[in-house]
């Protein structure tokens, strides 16, 4: 077998995403290239099948599909992003029921999630395939004595509660990149505007519905911007018509990285409504890094990114109540929209910067080589 030889002695992030990509792993993984840590090369390693491993000096992994090509000739880690290694159908969200699943991964649970709780397809065939792409690299996990960094506590917990050693797995909360341009505290004008902002995909578990629901019940001064696509955004349209409230909506589609400064900077409160347990969720961070207080559900690793009445609300999920009362207390009070964006930004920078992370990540990264040659 002919093996690729790249940069030696060098730390290679390993993933096969694409870094122009918009996701958060996508935009978290192009962070971490391009944030030029010494002795971190700046190409990415796609597969890891015909590499010579002993060659490099770390190898810090991100994509699941790669767990079985590990041989751990050399230093390596690997970051869980996301439910797919605990979770069939990676969402721990049951459609069906509306609610968050508490069950661990088995066989018989998921199978009965899959076909009665509406938490994935409802074909044989796909239920096969998605406990498949979870058990297996769920297997190679217990298998591999290598660290694991989670991207929250919730995530850190839920890969515990599967069998893996609490030695084994540290909690790195994700940095973003600090924006471009000169953004500055909520302008009192900005404010008066009276419009709210939503970033992300437009299907159902991201609360986009729960979100229409409670424009109802706002101060009909307030707008919602919708930054984002997705298979649910027609059904959601005709919903905001329906509830006659299109003239309170402006549907953006997806935005480039521009128009979507633009949609921050006029905003007063960034909204994120999500029903799926997120396993971070970066727009919390990226609402700090722009001043603007978060409205977001107490779900997953969200309450881990927000300090509750201080730089934003946390609401219960699915409450429209809660969270129209909450887009109305910051629409209504200047004062506390701009302070809670100016305690999000300070956070910010004390804690999620790209910068801040990558000093964190360093660390691990010494501590996995020393004790690899220990």
């Amino acid at each position: 077998m002919s093996y690729t030889v790249v940069d030696q002695k060098m730390i290679h992030h390993c993933s096969a995403v694409n870094l122009s990509g918009g996701g958060g792993i996508e935009t978290y993984i192009a962070a971490l290239v391009n944030s030029q840590i010494p002795g971190v090369s700046n190409q990415t390693i796609t597969n890891l099948k015909n590499v010579e491993q002993h060659q490099f000096k770390l190898l810090h992994v991100h994509d699941l599909n790669m767990l079985a090509d590990i041989r751990e000739e050399c230093p390596t880690i690997f970051t869980l992003h996301n439910h797919s290694s605990y979770c069939p159908s990676g969402t721990k969200y049951l459609g069906a029921q509306q609610k968050i699943c508490a069950r661990s991964m088995h066989f018989l649970g998921c199978a009965w999630g899959h076909l009665v709780d509406g938490c994935g397809s409802r074909q044989p065939q796909k239920i096969l395939q998605d406990w498949w792409n979870a058990d297996t690299p769920l297997q190679v996990f217990k298998n591999l004595i290598i660290p694991i960094i989670a991207n929250s506590d919730y995530v850190r917990q839920q890969i515990i509660n599967m069998g893996i050693s609490p030695a084994r797995v540290v909690t790195l909360r994700c940095g973003v990149q600090e924006p471009v341009g000169n953004f500055a505290p909520l302008s009192r004008e900005i404010h008066q505007s009276q419009r709210i902002l939503f970033a992300g995909r437009i299907v159902p578990y991201k609360g986009v519905e729960l979100l229409i629901k409670a424009m109802l019940k706002t101060d009909h001064q307030v707008h919602l911007d919708i930054a984002g696509d997705g298979w649910d955004q027609p059904r959601m349209e005709k919903l905001a018509q329906q509830m006659g409230l299109s003239d309170r909506i402006t549907w953006h589609g997806w935005c480039s990285g521009e128009k979507l400064e633009a949609l921050y900077q006029q905003c007063f409160a960034v909204v994120f409504p999500s029903l799926w347990p997120e396993p971070a969720g970066l727009v919390t961070l990226e609402a700090y890094g722009r001043y603007r207080p978060i409205i977001a559900t107490a779900v997953g690793g969200i309450p881990e990114h927000v300090q509750d009445s201080e730089t934003g609300i946390l609401v219960t999920p699915n409450h429209t109540q809660q969270l129209a009362e909450a887009i109305n207390q910051l629409a209504h009070n200047y004062q506390k929209s701009r302070l809670m964006g100016e305690k999000g930004q300070a956070w910010f920078q004390q804690e999620f910067t790209i910068d801040v992370h990558r000093q964190r990540l360093e660390n691990i990264y010494e501590k996995t080589i020393a004790e690899f040659h220990k």
